[in-house]
């Protein structure tokens, strides 16, 4: 009795030829729809599966393998007399190879015009279930999903080397494959009925890249993307120059790319250790790269730079005087990239900046279990603010407190910005009390915080920080208010003279 493949795939790359393997190995094959008529045409001897099932395939091709003369041959036991028997008395073959791929329902939802109906046809019922089926019966039946096995697989036939491990390995595939796949259909579900927060939180993700290492050599690390990922994300950046990303190099890159969204006219934002050490905000790219980097021009050595426009030959030549891990920008210009590629280390990232963002919700692994939030996008505006003390901002301050509460945002709490006309002068990040935030933050602006602004995250529990604020001179503040003792810190504003707005609005980043 000839071996029997089953062959049915979506993906027919490489089918031909990995046909006319088996069929020199001396299998039988059995096809349907386009994969059997890409087979007849190039001579195969293929029979049609409908010849197998004595069943017409009917519902618009829906129908077509689920079918007992199929599943019994992919699911009989060949070591088990009783199964034997059965398909004897059945006249059932069993089935030895399924080569299926499935549906394309990821590249479907891709389509800028998909309707739901155009989703639903493109939910794969049958290649699951051989799927699945076949590799259950891992022992017995050899089951391909991935085009990239077809040239190792005849190998391995052709030398009759296939051993139980490499049967494992091909079936912890395919169920891994049908997970992602079933896993990208209930997330289409989930958003399309507004499930947000549903009993069992279903994800899935493809693997981009093997990294070098984690956080620390002795950590083994892998960088992963969401199937469906649109938008702004490090996930679809396209690298144009430099050796290859690590692990804190993603961290740090996706911190720089959020907080270079916050910005609508040209900005530069410098970060170290996903914080940022310098952000300015200019009439031009290179005005505003000069203010980040002026801000803070010991603490960008070794930084990743996100510029939300353009990298042009003035700017491409303040970036090369110092010593970058990554620029991250929607373009560059021909000049700019001669200049860059210079330095061969130096990562150049090509990501559309003035996109969406490519995220809507954080997750984060904890011991056993994860924390799903939504995306901290939370705005103010000079009309949400409230003006607690006496003396009002004035048009420059104003300017300024907005500009830095875009800034503590994206710093770890507790957090506190010292800002000035577009321009960061301090920055105490992850501080385990906010006076201590602040004296860091008012010890890197020195004497520039005279005149300055100061943002924090969160409510000031007791008037200790405005009291550093005042000696150092700052003359306005923005906070979210709330605490039970504003009164204190409002009352000490009042006797300094500095103007305080609540913004009504916390931004704790853990």
């Amino acid at each position: 009795m000839r071996k029997r493949a089953l062959i049915s795939v979506s993906d027919k790359s490489n089918i031909v030829e990995f046909a006319q393997g088996l069929d020199k190995l001396g299998y039988e094959l059995i096809s349907t729809g386009g994969t059997l008529k890409k087979l007849q045409a190039a001579e195969l001897p293929a029979i049609p599966v409908s010849d197998i099932t004595q069943f017409e395939e009917i519902l618009d091709g829906r129908v077509k393998t689920l079918h007992p003369n199929i599943h019994s041959g992919l699911l009989a036991r060949r070591d088990d007399p009783g199964h034997q028997q059965q398909l004897a008395e059945r006249d059932i073959h069993p089935i030895d190879v399924v080569v299926v791929n499935l549906y394309p329902f990821k590249q479907t939802l891709e389509q800028e015009s998909v309707t739901q109906a155009d989703a639903i046809e493109n939910i794969d019922i049958g290649g699951p279930t051989m799927l699945r089926a076949a590799a259950k019966n891992f022992r017995d039946v050899l089951v391909i999903v991935d085009p990239d096995d077809y040239q190792p697989v005849l190998e391995q036939l052709a030398q009759d080397k296939f051993d139980e491990k490499d049967r494992k390995r091909l079936a912890a595939k395919v169920f891994r494959h049908t997970a992602n796949y079933d896993a990208m259909i209930a997330g289409y579900f989930s958003e399309i009925t507004g499930e947000k927060n549903p009993e069992t939180y279903t994800i899935t993700y493809e693997k981009v890249q093997t990294l070098r290492y984690g956080e620390n050599p002795h950590q083994s690390a892998a960088f992963y993307k969401e199937p469906l990922a649109k938008g702004a994300s490090i996930a679809n950046a396209k690298q144009l120059h430099g050796k290859e990303l690590s692990y804190n190099n993603i961290q740090d890159a996706n911190a720089a790319l959020e907080m270079a969204l916050e910005y609508q006219g040209p900005a530069a934002v410098a970060v170290k250790h996903m914080n940022p050490c310098g952000i300015g905000i200019g009439d031009t790219i290179s005005q505003a790269f000069q203010k980040a980097y002026q801000a803070d021009p010991v603490s960008i050595f070794g930084g990743i730079i996100a510029l939300n426009r353009q990298v042009d030959k003035d700017t491409a030549n303040q970036l090369k005087e110092i010593f970058l891990e990554i620029v991250i920008a929607p373009s560059f210009t021909e000049e700019a990239l001669e200049i860059l590629t210079v330095k061969k280390n130096i990562r150049l990232l090509e990501i559309p900046i003035e996109s969406t963002r490519g995220q809507r919700q954080k997750l984060v692994s904890v011991a056993g279990g994860l924390l799903v939030q939504d995306v901290d996008n939370g705005k103010v505006n000079e009309q949400e603010l409230t003006i607690a003390t006496n003396r009002k901002p004035d048009e420059q301050e104003m300017k300024d407190l907005l500009f830095s509460w875009k800034v503590v945002k994206h710093v770890k709490s507790n957090a506190i910005v010292i800002a000035k006309q577009d321009q960061t002068l301090g920055i105490g990040a992850g501080q385990m009390n906010r006076v201590g935030a602040a004296k860091i933050a008012l010890e890197q602006a020195g004497d520039s915080a005279k005149g300055a602004v100061m943002a924090s995250d969160a409510f000031f529990p007791m008037p200790d920080t405005v009291e550093e604020a005042a000696q150092a001179g700052i003359t306005a503040i923005i906070q979210p208010g709330g605490s039970k003792r504003d009164e204190d810190s409002i009352k000490a504003c009042n006797e300094h003279g500095i103007a305080m707005v609540f913004t009504g609005m916390r931004h704790f980043k853990h």
